[in-house]
């Protein structure tokens, strides 16, 4: 039987090639084409006739596969383009018809041998060999582009695993490693312009170590500098390495190629801010523009339960995610339906909320306190000598800064529960809630480096004298007037060398990003690896059931992960202008955590009581990570433009700000119209107009778009109110003579 979408027009036309098959068949079997032709039947006429019936029946296959177009006219050859033209669109359209499934397939099969069969033919012929190519060429660009979407879906790193995430633990939690995949690619960029613009041509072309003092460890440090606990504090040979500021020569051109290395250290460190500005804010706009398009709130239900799967998968294990994912996501959909029609008691909700938000303000306070404490202790440690005192001493801050990380959200996640919000509200106030944590720690840091900074440059003046003093002394005791001795030459080690405050803030910055990630480490082997084993093999001879009750098996804990994200790359915006090193670190530490808590995740916690859409946007995130980028730029920016640089380390060294570096070059390297242009350009008398400029045509865009939104939302309203109104007048058409005659 032919599947219903079969035409009479398509039997017509087989019909009628048939017949014009058989009548070429018998012409050209009837008549020989030339003498060798009659020979060779004659020949053949005289061997067996077994062999002659296989060769007829070989001949009459070979023509059955063939279509001979100048054998049919041309209204055949128009209903042969009509017919390969509608199968065409059937196979297009196939996907969209209310179709049982093996019809589907019956039909897609039939189609694809009807048009590989006759397309053909409609190339051989005069006149017909160019539509023969478009129709190649049409079939190769369409492979062409599947091939290169499948390849560029295979390009995205860690997609199976992120998918796999958000099949089992909803979109909440995958949010966050879609998160971490971003940032791991903005620091791929960033470790790039520092490696390849400034680690890489110092290395190759600036001097080498142990020629100048600033490149080589004093000679008092140089027994330990190859120590375990030196290194791993990041000195010795670590120190005076191109990993940190101090180590860079303030030579204008290094090597043949004559490449100006402090400009381009001055140039890279504004780059990657600027860099970053930009992908962030242009990452909130597509999403803000990816979240206003469609309604997810009209028939929610029947479009989970009638287009969830996907008929092309052929996987076992792909079919097993995809039906943990289906039943997520009506855990989410089902959950936003029971929020959104929940009645509480407004006066008890808003009397634990007000508590809640007391009890949180406490815990700021005293976190903020016990910081201030103890950064008071590490000035009164620096000042008698860090080597006087242990280890936890040495690094009391950061320790604890990374204990009040760990513990602090965890005990902001046992008070808002009594506050009983939507969990994405849940999510977001305790977001803002440890972005608060982490802010004051952060800035308690940094007025700390602040203390220790202005500490060395009172200690920088004092070395400076010295060191007037030791070269006095020096020329003194060796250059005589009649002396014909040859000059004095002391090893780059032996030089009394100034204290390069640079450096210790970059080092301390990589010890601060060491020290958090360690703890993040152990946090999760200790607080989700070993809990989980307890629970899996003590369950069964245990007082209570261990999986129900206390400990039970740990979630994921989205916000504290986040926010941890967002305040190691804020370090990392900070503190690289010091340490051209922290990019790759940070690369480095993103790479690990995807693999360790992808199989934490998966092998340690269970999905969350109350599974939640996340935002489809992320921007809150975004919104986060932009303020951290500002206000981690405002100290950078502070040093650089307030502070004078260190006197005899770093490639700024002997200036009065770093950056004069730019007047320099353009002083030096472009004509004098050049620089009298950058100078008026850079009066403030037209930077603030055109700031002013700036903002008042952001102001308007924001009023346009505001607008634009408001009158989407009107004309959303209109057409659910028509399409109200049509359904209404057809059930009334449909049904109402019946109840006015039962009536």
């Amino acid at each position: 039987p032919r599947p219903s979408h079969f035409s009479p027009g398509d039997e017509d036309f087989q019909e009628n090639h048939e017949r014009q098959k058989h009548k070429g068949k018998r012409r050209n079997g009837d008549r020989p084409k030339n003498k060798r032709e009659n020979q060779r039947r004659k020949r053949s006429s005289n061997s067996e006739p077994e062999t002659s019936e296989e060769s007829e029946d070989e001949e009459e296959v070979n023509n059955d596969g063939e279509v001979r177009p100048e054998l049919l006219s041309p209204e055949e050859l128009e209903k042969l383009k009509e017919a390969v033209d509608e199968k065409k669109k059937l196979i297009q359209s196939l996907r969209g018809k209310p179709w049982p499934m093996k019809q589907k397939l019956v039909t897609l099969r039939e189609s694809q041998l009807f048009v590989e069969k006759y397309e053909g033919a409609l190339g051989k012929g005069k006149g017909r060999k160019l539509y023969a190519y478009k129709v190649m060429m049409t079939k190769k660009w369409k492979k062409f582009q599947r091939d290169f979407e499948n390849f560029k879906t295979a390009c995205i790193p860690w997609e199976m695993k992120i998918k796999e995430i958000e099949s089992h633990f909803g979109s909440s939690v995958a949010s966050y490693f879609i998160f971490l995949r971003w940032m791991y690619g903005i620091n791929m960029i960033l470790f790039g312009l520092t490696f390849g613009l400034v680690m890489v041509p110092e290395a190759l072309m600036g001097r080498p170590y142990g020629s100048i003092p600033r490149k080589t460890v004093p000679r008092a440090e140089e027994a330990g500098a190859m120590d375990f606990a030196v290194l791993w504090d990041f000195g010795g040979y670590a120190q005076y390495s191109v990993l940190f500021y101090g180590y860079y020569n303030n030579q204008r051109a290094i090597g043949w190629f004559k490449f100006r290395m402090p400009l381009s250290y001055f140039l890279v460190g504004v780059g990657t801010v600027a860099y970053s500005y930009m992908v962030v804010i242009r990452t909130m706009a597509r999403n803000a523009n990816e979240s206003g398009v469609g309604d997810d709130n009209s028939f929610n239900f029947s479009w989970k339960m009638f287009t969830s799967w996907d008929y092309l998968i052929g996987n076992p294990e792909t079919a097993d995610n995809k039906f943990a994912s289906i039943t997520t996501s009506f855990k989410e959909a089902i959950l936003e339906e029971q929020e959104s029609r929940k009645d509480d008691n407004i006066h008890l909700t808003r009397f634990l909320r007000v508590l809640a938000n007391f009890l949180v303000l406490c815990c700021l306070a005293g976190s903020g306190y016990l910081i201030y404490f103890v950064v008071r202790r590490s000035q009164k440690f620096a000042l008698d000598g860090l080597e006087n005192h242990t280890w936890w001493e040495r690094n009391e801050v950061n320790m604890v800064m990374s204990l009040l990380g760990m513990f602090c959200p965890m005990l902001f996640d046992v008070i808002s529960a009594l506050e009983n919000y939507h969990p994405r509200v849940a999510l977001q106030w305790q977001l803002g809630r440890i972005f608060a944590l982490f802010l004051g720690n952060l800035y308690t840091f940094i007025i700390a480096l602040m203390d220790a900074i202005n500490l060395k440059r009172k200690e920088e003046k004092v070395v400076k004298y010295n060191i007037t003093m030791w070269e006095a002394s020096l020329y003194n005791g060796t250059g005589s007037e009649n002396s014909t001795a040859p000059p004095v030459t002391i090893h780059p080690a032996d030089v009394p060398r100034g204290p390069c405050w640079e450096t210790m803030v970059g080092q301390e910055f990589v010890r601060l990003i060491i020290s958090d990630t360690m703890t993040t480490y152990i946090t999760l082997l200790i607080g989700d690896f070993l809990r989980a084993v307890l629970v899996r093999f003590l369950n069964h001879c245990w007082c209570w059931d261990l999986e129900a009750g206390f400990p039970s098996y740990s979630e994921f804990d989205v916000s504290g992960n986040v926010l941890g994200l967002i305040f190691n790359q804020g370090m990392i915006w900070m503190g690289a202008f010091y340490a051209p090193c922290l990019p790759a670190l940070n690369l480095l530490r993103l790479h690990v955590s995807m693999y360790l808590q992808c199989w934490a995740v998966m092998c340690c916690n269970v999905p969350q009581e109350r599974v939640f859409k996340a935002s489809g946007s992320n921007n809150f995130y975004m919104a986060m990570l932009l303020v951290i980028l500002f206000l981690s730029t405002l100290p950078a920016i502070y040093t650089i433009v307030t502070i004078p640089p260190s006197f005899d380390c770093g490639p700024f060294s002997g200036k009065n700000r770093m950056f004069d570096v730019i007047q320099e070059t353009l002083e030096s390297d472009f004509p004098a119209w050049f620089s009298k242009v950058f100078s008026y350009a850079s009066n403030p008398g037209l930077v603030l107009p055109f700031i002013l400029l700036m903002v008042l045509a952001i102001y308007y865009l924001q009023s346009t778009s505001k607008s634009y939104r408001e009158a989407n939302v009107e004309l959303k309203n209109k057409l659910q109110m028509v399409t109200q109104r049509l359904d209404n007048f057809v059930f009334l058409t449909s049904y109402g003579s019946d109840f006015i005659l039962n009536a």
